[in-house]
């Protein structure tokens, strides 16, 4: 199972040795997956060194060897070892995995056999009274591509009760579709006042913006409406037994 990140480090390379007969430099590699820096191509040829996909040949400079691809990734004939290296003049652009979530998977088959891809996991947010958020940006988590549509999407762990007759349980971890419209009925992630978060059903009328819950012992907090913003909704859930 690869994220994304090393998916698309691992059929640049081997489109790279394809085309050059030579594996790229880490300056290329870094231009071509728009890294900020070298460190995170080093953790990625190391975990995709780890999972097989990659042998490094030692005391050799720039000797990257592809062992294997994963499966919606169709082999071609490899250029020959003394073919002239090329920079491409373009940015690396993969066949199936986009930069952003709309584009990222093409076709039924792709769809298939990528089993799951990793989303941010912004911290906990509470289904009950709202919390100030946590942005853990280095935390990921693996969620299934079935539950995931169009859109760039992030996940958030819940806390509290008060959506449980919606099914949303304390310790679920909720996929939330990124935007900052939605239609009133919608279970949304809900900024107050710029600091805090919560997750509940959007309700609107004129001016004012009702953040209701989906358990009868909880109220619902009414707000004037530029004081909500809308910053996603939830459009699955994943719980552990």
């Amino acid at each position: 199972m690869l994220t994304r990140k090393q998916y698309e480090l691992l059929v640049f390379i081997d489109q790279h040795l394809r085309r050059t007969g030579c594996s790229p430099s880490f300056e290329e590699m870094k231009e071509g997956l728009d890294l900020k820096s070298k460190s995170g191509i080093h953790r990625l040829i190391g975990a995709l060194e780890e999972r097989g996909f990659l042998r490094r040949h030692k005391h050799r400079a720039r000797a990257l060897e592809v062992i294997r691809l994963p499966l919606d990734s169709v082999p071609h004939e490899r250029a020959p070892e003394n073919a002239p290296e090329r920079v491409s003049d373009q940015k690396f652009a993969p066949n199936v995995i986009r930069g952003d979530f709309s584009a990222r998977f093409q076709g039924a088959r792709a769809a298939a056999e990528v089993a799951a891809i990793s989303l941010p996991l912004y911290g906990r947010i509470a289904a009950g009274q709202p919390i100030e958020a946590l942005r853990e940006h280095q935390t990921e988590i693996e969620v299934p591509i079935a539950l995931i549509g169009q859109g760039d999407h992030y996940a958030l762990e819940v806390t509290g009760d008060s959506m449980i007759e919606a099914g949303i349980l304390d310790g679920d971890t909720a996929i939330i579709r990124k935007g900052e419209t939605a239609e009133n009925g919608q279970i949304v992630v809900a900024l107050v006042d710029d600091n805090e978060v919560t997750l509940k059903r959007l309700r609107r009328r004129g001016n004012s913006t009702a953040l209701e819950p989906a358990n009868a012992r909880h109220e619902t907090r009414i707000f004037p409406a530029e004081r909500v913003k809308v910053q996603g909704r939830l459009v699955a859930l994943m719980r552990r037994y």
